[in-house]
């Protein structure tokens, strides 16, 4: 009698314990990114930095907390990256007043990211970068020094998304809607 009391007791136990571990992940997934197995880049805050933009003025990740932020690596040179520039100009102006906010980070010649700009007419943040920028692309998980390189970080400052290739209007826009109907529901 005791033994099986003993055992119901480890059973429901063991139960309790795994449902609360569901309930935790669901709710604090960046928590628990290693116990899931999950990329380790993934759920992981964006590292600090600070980078100037094409007129030489410092700007600073923390001066994008609380939104939504799309990160993009690109250079003129690299035709998937002038592919993909007219769908995040349209995203930022869409979201824009949803507290999404695309920074676009250049591994280029400043005049050529200027004219670039222009011509595609970008809304968005352009910062600048040199060899710093790969290291910082690579601690968000850019494994392989590839462009273009996208990161889509939640309000907190997770990185949600990583993309090591040229990237769709809907393939942003998929990830953006969901994040900003988590927070929706974290209203209610």
């Amino acid at each position: 009698m005791i033994f099986r009391y003993l055992l119901y007791s480890l059973m429901l136990g063991i139960v309790a314990s795994i449902v609360g571990a569901v309930i935790a992940v669901q709710h604090h997934p960046e928590r628990f990114s290693n116990f899931m197995g999950m990329d380790q880049q993934l759920l992981k805050r964006v590292p600090q930095f600070q980078l100037e933009d094409i007129d030489g003025k410092l700007h600073t990740y923390t001066e994008w907390n609380g939104s939504i932020m799309v990160l993009n690596f690109w250079a003129t040179w690299c035709p998937p990256c002038r592919e993909e520039t007219p769908g995040f100009v349209e995203l930022q102006h869409k979201y824009k007043d949803q507290g999404v906010q695309f920074v676009g980070i250049a591994i280029d010649d400043v005049d050529k990211v200027r004219d670039f700009m222009d011509t595609f007419g970008v809304n968005y943040p352009m910062l600048m970068g040199n060899l710093q920028i790969v290291e910082l692309s690579r601690e968000m998980g850019n494994r392989l020094e590839a462009l273009p390189f996208t990161v889509i970080v939640d309000r907190h400052g997770y990185i949600t998304k990583r993309y090591m290739r040229g990237l769709t209007k809907q393939d942003v826009e998929a990830v953006i809607t969901n994040l900003l109907g988590k927070d929706h529901n974290a209203k209610e």
